[in-house]
């Protein structure tokens, strides 16, 4: 057995995730980098074309985040579904910005994740 005491922490707001690591002693020029890191989050995207989806879980993949669609978006029988965005608070402030590099349908998309993540920032 360790003597580590190794443990899960509940941490839900970035204050939360500022205290706990300024707690253990970490430069604080990089707390403000670190925090929202230490936060994941899900959002529920619901009604969204499914190409649409596919472009979404391709830009969230590749900043190491995660998007579940339906099994069946890429023989895109249904045109319309509810996707889950899943990733820290740093993964989903780059997706907007990744998002946002695409056309009108998606950018309206970015924009309200950007307004969800302004509420918890």
């Amino acid at each position: 057995m360790s003597d580590h005491n190794s443990k899960f922490i509940d941490i839900v707001s970035l204050e939360g995730a500022k205290i706990e690591i300024q707690k253990i002693g970490s430069d604080p020029k990089s707390i403000e980098i670190m925090a929202p890191k230490a936060i994941s989050k899900v959002i529920k995207v619901e009604n969204v074309l499914l190409q649409d989806a596919i472009i979404i879980k391709q830009d969230m993949l590749s900043i190491g985040g995660e998007v579940a669609i339906p099994k069946d978006a890429f023989e895109l029988k249904e045109k319309r579904a509810d996707i889950l965005v899943m990733g820290t608070i740093k993964q989903l402030h780059d997706l907007v910005e990744k998002l946002n590099r695409h056309y009108p349908r998606i950018k309206d998309i970015a924009k309200e994740l950007s307004v969800l993540l302004n509420d918890i920032c």
